[in-house]
């Protein structure tokens, strides 16, 4: 009986002892389940779509999703995504190859959003004001000085521009150079430019700022950022119709944009009567792998801001994405492996 009272102790202590190890490994499991779903991503990049991702990422924490989405701009953007500093990054104009191939855990690259790029003016004395495509550069290459060549108000004109490495400023300056060889062969196009003149803020929101305390500027922001004492100017398009910066004139803009194999694509001053001649997309820059036990969660706040969110982007000013463009942007989600 000794013996067989003995054999039956130790088969319970093993017993109890295989538990207390389970019940470890399961508690393990779910605390690292618990700050999984805790974690908060990082992401960082243009200021150009900020308040369309910032008001998506606020609708989504309800659903467990939490991101910190700090506006720096595209330049900065690409240079932490490529450094791997932050879960995705932002840009509005797309990665480069040459960056892309720093990137040893791969590129997916996918359009959010679209939108216009207003030029915007504060000049309580000029209302209405209509720029000619040669106008618009001549402002911007300090040809026309002052707003009685533009026949609204008086006084000198003040330029602002970027002053950080800029996606805006690439889509902007791009336009100009498909209105203006002269423009292209003296500035020409990218997120950094050589400005003939002018005030440098940055990110949009900087020079929105600028422009909201200086009298007589003008400038280029996204359509969303014009309010208060701001304006924006109708810009001539390629049909030679004037045409305001808003949710429909860039729909009508972008709606032919074809995409490449990178989900990246342009139309610098697109046809069409109703189509608004400054309209891009904006890029979501994410990891193909390296992304550990994140990338479920990446991949949620992705597929949220390709899905619910889109119905909100025309009340904030941008024009959400539709039809093939989309369906590219979402069938690229998937690629964003662990």
């Amino acid at each position: 009986m000794a013996a067989t009272s003995f054999v039956a102790s130790m088969s319970f202590v093993k017993k109890v002892s295989i538990c207390g190890t389970v019940s470890a490994a399961l508690a393990s499991i779910t605390a690292a389940t618990s700050v999984l779903a805790s974690s908060t991503l990082n992401g960082a990049g243009a200021s150009f779509p900020a308040p369309f991702y910032q008001a998506a990422f606020a609708s989504a924490a309800g659903k467990g999703i939490r991101v910190n989405y700090q506006s720096v701009g595209s330049g900065a953007g690409v240079r932490q995504f490529v450094a791997g500093t932050v879960d995705f990054g932002a840009t509005d104009e797309p990665i480069k190859p040459a960056e892309a191939a720093k990137v040893k855990r791969g590129v997916v690259q996918f359009p959010a959003v679209g939108g216009t790029i207003a030029i915007a003016y504060n000049n309580p004395g000029c209302k209405g004001l209509k720029l000619s495509q040669k106008q618009a550069v001549d402002v911007f290459l300090g040809k026309i000085k002052a707003w009685e060549q533009l026949k609204c108000g008086k006084g000198k004109i003040n330029v602002v521009h970027r002053s950080d490495g800029s996606g805006t400023t690439f889509a902007f300056t791009n336009s100009l150079s498909a209105f203006s060889p002269e423009w292209k062969r003296k500035v020409g196009e990218g997120k950094s430019v050589k400005w003939p003149l002018g005030v440098g803020g940055k990110g949009n929101e900087g020079v929105a700022g600028i422009l909201s305390n200086t009298p007589g500027s003008i400038g280029y922001v996204n359509q969303a950022y014009v309010r208060g004492k701001l304006k924006a100017a109708a810009l001539q398009n390629k049909a030679g119709r004037y045409v305001l910066p808003s949710v429909k004139s860039g729909a009508a803009a972008l709606n032919n944009i074809r995409l490449d194999g990178n989900l990246a694509g342009e139309d610098p001053n697109p046809a069409g009567a109703e189509s608004y001649p400054i309209s891009t997309l904006t890029w979501i820059l994410a990891y193909q792998s390296g992304n550990g036990a994140r990338a479920a969660g990446i991949r949620k706040a992705m597929n949220h801001l390709l899905g619910p969110a889109q119905s909100r982007a025309d009340d904030l000013g941008y024009v959400p994405l539709r039809g093939s463009v989309l369906n590219a942007a979402r069938k690229a989600v998937g690629r964003i492996g662990s």
